[in-house]
């Protein structure tokens, strides 16, 4: 289960359909034990950030009665995405930074959450880092890391795609020629009596990956000679 909020109000809560960096910038923040009125969040908005979507989601609304008041209730509804996969990418020109991060991220000091409280990772993060490179050269390098049965899905629709196309969006930064949306999305405040986003520009490109699922057929003779007894 995961939530990534791109409105909020008491009454509707909805989800993007991939992680925010706002919501990665918050997660590396709780790994590193900072608070949310600590000023040194601010400066994870520097990181460079890109993330693909491996397996798209089912979403999930949830309907809730809280009382709001003494005697007086409100209903809400919560979006949620479940059976999502995504790749996450962040760099830094500062190899210190980065390396305090991957490690903080495997030894947090504060619980991590996908977007809510509620929604805690499956399991341990996987984690690699890589010199000399940019998110995008790794987003667009590593294999598709969605789940075997959906893998699997996907090969039984397009039997014959020898490859699968994933979204990827980051940085306008690091997607200088594509074409960008301005999307609020800068963490300003955590403070949850003061909690501010501004904006950041945002691109997108299309990734394709070898489907390994596929059997590559091979078009050269058979190898068998029956008249190699001969």
């Amino acid at each position: 289960m995961q939530s990534y909020g791109n409105q909020a109000t008491f009454e509707r809560r909805t989800s993007g359909d991939f992680p925010s960096k706002s919501a990665i910038i918050g997660m590396m923040a709780a790994a590193l034990g900072y608070r949310r009125d600590d000023d040194r969040i601010l400066a994870l908005n520097d990181l460079v950030f890109a993330v693909r979507v491996d397996q798209g989601g089912k979403p999930l609304t949830e309907f809730q009665t809280v009382e709001w008041k003494q005697g007086t209730r409100k209903l809400t509804h919560r979006d949620y995405l479940q059976d999502a996969v995504f790749m996450v990418a962040v760099g830094s020109e500062d190899e210190t930074t980065i390396t305090r991060i991957h490690e903080a991220l495997q030894r947090p000091k504060f619980q991590l959450f996908l977007g809510r409280r509620a929604s805690v990772p499956a399991g341990v993060l996987q984690i690699r880092e890589f010199a000399d490179q940019t998110p995008i050269t790794i987003l667009k390098r590593l294999a598709w890391q969605a789940s075997g049965w959906y893998q699997k899905r996907y090969t039984k629709w397009h039997p014959q795609a020898a490859t699968v196309t994933l979204d990827m969006y980051a940085d306008a930064v690091l997607l200088p020629n594509k074409h960008r949306v301005m999307v609020r999305d800068r963490v300003e405040s955590f403070d949850q009596r003061n909690r501010r986003y501004g904006f950041r520009p945002l691109a997108t490109e299309r990734v394709t990956l070898p489907n390994s699922l596929v059997e590559k057929v091979d078009q050269v003779a058979t190898e068998h000679d029956p008249f190699s007894v001969l």
